[in-house]
């Protein structure tokens, strides 16, 4: 039941794609999208990505102020770069290592630092839960200090959203791949 409800909301959101792109819910635009959906779903299946832990509701509404915050502050400090009349800031690749195990909570952790204007994901180690980013205005040991605890805060409403140790259940897949 769960796999059809999310088959139709593909649907459903592909087809609402479409007719954002076209400007306007004809029938027409309507009846389009829903065959464009129906194709790409059929003929590009993506795989299924295994769900690990439960969504927490609570924390999750936190993580999403959190990041609204940062994406404001971070973009505000951003434009102040630009702006401001001095040398370019010192710019460096920082390694970070996160304790997230989901596969896919990991892909959401990459998009939110990627979000956040003044950092960029250039590499991520799988294996190792690495990730390596491109970081601006890092010309002290405060800004440096800054952007690990950032890194570590994102983490922790991470899995607190996502990965409570009692709520967690590895996949079948993962019990495979584990020796």
């Amino acid at each position: 039941m769960r796999s059809r409800l999310l088959r139709v909301w593909v649907l459903c959101w592909l087809m609402l794609v479409w007719v954002l792109l076209w400007g306007k819910a004809t029938p027409a635009n309507i009846i389009g999208g829903f065959a464009v959906a129906l194709v790409v779903t059929l003929l590009l299946p993506l795989p299924a990505v295994p769900v690990e832990g439960r969504v927490h509701p609570l924390s999750l509404a936190k993580l999403i102020v959190v990041v609204a915050y940062r994406l404001v502050q971070s973009s505000l400090q951003v434009a102040w770069l630009a702006v401001k009349p001095a040398p370019p800031p010192l710019n460096a690749v920082l390694r970070a290592r996160l304790a997230i195990k989901s596969d896919l909570v990991l892909a959401l952790a990459v998009n939110i630092f990627n979000l956040v204007p003044g950092s960029i994901v250039l590499e991520i180690d799988q294996e190792r839960r690495l990730l390596y980013m491109h970081v601006l205005d890092v010309g002290n040991e405060k800004t440096v200090a800054r952007f690990y605890r950032q890194v570590e805060q994102t983490q922790r409403l991470l899995v607190a959203a996502f990965e409570r140790d009692a709520d967690w259940q590895p996949s079948a897949a993962a019990k495979e791949e584990s020796p």
